[in-house]
């Protein structure tokens, strides 16, 4: 793996024992001595540890927030103008077909605008920021800052033990926040349906950031194996699974994301790639959804699992594209996309798995309740 990248806590990693695999282009941990399955109940019963130093960090600035929102809402069909400063917003970059191109996280900061990318679609949502923006505004990339999260119960505990301050956040605030003695960018949010922070830290001090919080108690190292199972029960979308460059936000169920205005008859729809279709889908349905999915008995299927309206039927109607053993509900789940006509909660389909067709239920998301601190 002498070609791939490492974040400031590889040593770290390899410390504590892990089992490091290739992922998105770095060396990463995909679990600890605790396992998967005890490092997934460990984050929702008390407290998990994520090294995510492999996303991308971007500050975009040279003019008013105002501005750089108004120029990014060209880009995501999201509400960037409204948001307010010390808050933070998901959204993604679509295409002109209407697919989705990332999905990301970004904050108001006051005098500039912070973005966070996914590691596989960085290099690329980089070079997208600057064609789109500069040279009227500056897009600088953030190459000399780790980044880790923190979830579960205990995560306010964990870094009010750091800096009281934190515990009066509330979910998507962002601040900045002095931790062992150093300006960090702290944001209360993650990805595994868990209260929690992700905590922007300079990388000379990444490693006692990420040791003074596991030296505590209600603290332990999480590896990529017990992220995947904690956002997958959280029915939260995987990009280049769950969501990729020919799924529309709306058959992905991320309407939620797409605030009125920029919807049809909101003050500022349209505007964005791909808004012919994505507001035609919000007007008239899309034609497929993606849905959760209980598999019968104890076998999981697994992404890329072909699904069947009937037992017998030769057209497939869908696939898996998320799926495993969900610890906390303690059965398997899945999540795919199904035709409308299929879509509807408590309709059965049908995965083939090793030759045999065996029936799945359909069933709302997320499989787990969300814990956000509101």
């Amino acid at each position: 793996m002498s070609d791939l990248l490492r974040t400031p806590l590889f040593d770290l990693h390899v410390g504590l024992g892990a089992k490091m695999v290739p992922f998105a282009g770095y060396e990463m941990p995909v679990q600890y001595s605790l396992g998967v399955m005890k490092e997934h109940v460990q984050t929702r019963t008390k407290a998990g540890l994520f090294d995510v130093s492999h996303m991308g960090q971007v500050r975009i600035d040279g003019a008013p927030y105002s501005v750089v929102a108004e120029a990014i809402e060209a880009l995501i069909p999201v509400n960037a103008i409204d948001l307010a400063e010390g808050r933070q917003r998901y959204g993604f970059f679509t295409n002109e077909a209407g697919g989705i191109e990332d999905d990301l996280m970004f904050a108001n900061r006051g005098d500039h605008m912070f973005m966070v990318l996914n590691a596989a679609c960085k290099d690329a949502d980089i070079a997208r920021l600057k064609a789109a923006l500069e040279p009227a505004l500056t897009v600088t990339p953030i190459t000399n800052r780790a980044l880790i999260a923190v979830q579960g119960p205990s995560a306010e505990a964990a870094l009010s033990c750091l800096s009281p301050v934190v515990a009066d956040m509330a979910f998507m605030d962002v601040a900045t926040v002095e931790l062992v003695g150093v300006e960090c960018w702290v944001s209360r949010s993650g990805y595994t349906g868990e209260d929690g922070y992700e905590i922007s830290v300079p990388e000379a001090q990444a490693v006692q950031l990420t040791a003074a919080l596991l030296a505590q108690e209600d603290v332990e190292a999480i590896g990529l194996g017990a992220r995947d199972s904690l956002r997958l029960e959280a029915g939260l979308c995987l990009y280049g699974h769950d969501i990729d460059e020919g799924t529309s936000p709306v058959e992905a169920g991320l309407t939620w994301a797409i605030q009125k205005v920029r919807r049809t008859g909101g003050v500022r729809a349209e505007g964005f790639p791909g808004a012919n279709r994505i507001l035609r889908e919000f007007d008239d349905g899309p034609a497929r959804k993606r849905v959760g999915l209980l598999p019968e008995g104890r076998a999981p299927m697994r992404e890329g699992v072909p699904l069947f309206a009937s037992a017998d039927s030769t057209d497939q109607i869908g696939q898996i594209t998320s799926g495993g053993f969900g610890p906390t509900v303690e059965r398997p789940v899945a999540m795919g996309y199904v035709p409308k006509a299929q879509s509807a909660i408590g309709t059965t389909v049908y995965g083939e798995l090793r030759g045999k067709r065996l029936p799945l239920t359909v069933t709302a998301l997320p499989f787990t309740p969300a814990n956000f601190k509101r």
